[in-house]
């Protein structure tokens, strides 16, 4: 029996939704362990601008460095569309993740058995697929300066500057290749060595990282845009991928896809561990608002519960309750049982709702 501060920030779109339906297995887990769970609520991204004339107040900011791990739904939507880009929903996570320096993003990409047909792809190439995508999250060309836009009409210039110091580049290394260590002892680094500078640098500081540490796990690079073509067209050749900020966010959605639909993968967000061994840490699926399905029971909270999963195996040190929402969810798909993202013509099409309790009830089933 113990007790973890969870600091929950639903966000925008289908953000409520999602997140009503992982408050259900929390109590699930809670009630079979009898671990207590404590949890604050508040806003980010669109709502907070709305509460707080801010996308991430400090206030909520202060919340998350106190709390033992933060999960967050989905920010934007076209009500914020027109105001200043400072204000932007997007802005409030990106504030988030760089204040709290979570550098290292994992996105899992798993294939559930059940699922094997729901994508685009054929079953064969992506029956099994477990890849783990690492993404630098602080730096790269999302925060690097100069930025912005100048000139007159009909004569402007934009300016985004892609930025890495070696640092930054060997923070994130390291937490690619000691995953790779507890999984299949494979690293796959991708960058544009070939036309950027950031990429020749980052090719040769993951080789001095490798070479001086890891030499039991095998390295390889692969430039970004042949790794986005390998995902798709032999995806199970990786194992872990590292990559930076912009070509992570690019290469995740791809290894999205091959799942079947966005509203399955989950991540987190770690970063460096403090003088008492706490690890600051954000968890969120990787889809987006969903604004045109917001309010109508229809959005798929599997990548939001997952997220939980991932936040009780990596800040909560729980990974036999992580295991049983995994189990949970692969027993739910297994009887057919689809929101309507991941149907098909033989498909049950059920609610949001319906698939939360369907999966907090498999839960404690399986946990006895």
């Amino acid at each position: 029996m113990g007790s973890n501060t969870l600091l929950f920030l639903a966000g925008d779109g289908i953000g409520h939704e999602i997140a009503q339906e992982t408050l259900k297995i929390i109590d699930a887990i809670s009630d079979i362990t009898q671990h207590k769970f404590n949890i604050d609520h508040d806003y980010i991204g669109g709502c907070s601008y709305d509460a707080y004339g801010t996308p991430c107040s400090d206030a909520v900011l202060n919340k998350a460095r106190d709390a033992d791990a933060v999960l967050l739904g989905c920010v934007g939507g076209y009500k914020w569309d027109n105001i200043p880009f400072e204000y932007k929903p997007e802005r409030g996570l990106l504030r988030l993740r760089k204040e709290l320096d979570l550098f290292a993003n994992l996105r899992p990409a798993l294939c559930f058995d059940a699922l094997a047909d729901s994508s685009s792809l054929k079953s064969d190439i992506i029956s099994g697929l477990d890849i783990m995508i690492v993404r630098e999250l602080t730096s790269g060309v999302y925060f690097g300066e100069p930025r912005g836009i100048t000139g007159d009409s009909g004569h402007k210039i934009a300016v985004d500057t892609q930025r890495y110091t070696q640092a930054e580049i060997e923070r994130v290394a390291h937490s690619a290749f000691d995953l790779a260590r507890k999984r299949g002892k494979k690293v796959t680094s991708c960058e544009k060595a070939n036309v950027m500078q950031t990429g020749i640098l980052w090719r040769e500081v993951v080789t001095q990282i490798h070479e001086k540490y890891y030499t039991d796990v095998e390295l390889s690079h692969m430039y970004a845009d042949n790794a986005a073509m390998q995902l798709v067209r032999s995806p199970k050749q990786f194992d872990v991928i590292l990559t930076d900020n912009l070509f992570g966010d690019i290469l995740s959605d791809v290894a999205a896809m091959l799942t079947g639909s966005l509203g399955m993968l989950p991540s987190a967000s770690l970063g460096m561990a403090d003088k008492n061994n706490k690890i600051p840490a954000l968890y969120e699926p990787v889809h987006g608002s969903a604004p045109d399905i917001a309010g109508q029971n229809k959005a798929n909270p599997i990548a939001m519960i997952l997220s939980f999963g991932m936040c009780l195996k990596y800040s909560l040190n729980m990974p036999t309750e992580s295991a049983w929402i995994s189990a949970a969810i692969e027993q739910v798909l297994a009887k057919n049982m689809r929101t309507p993202d991941i149907a098909n013509n033989m498909s049950k099409i059920i609610t949001t709702q319906e698939m939360g309790d369907l999966i907090a009830h498999e839960i404690r089933h399986i946990a006895g």
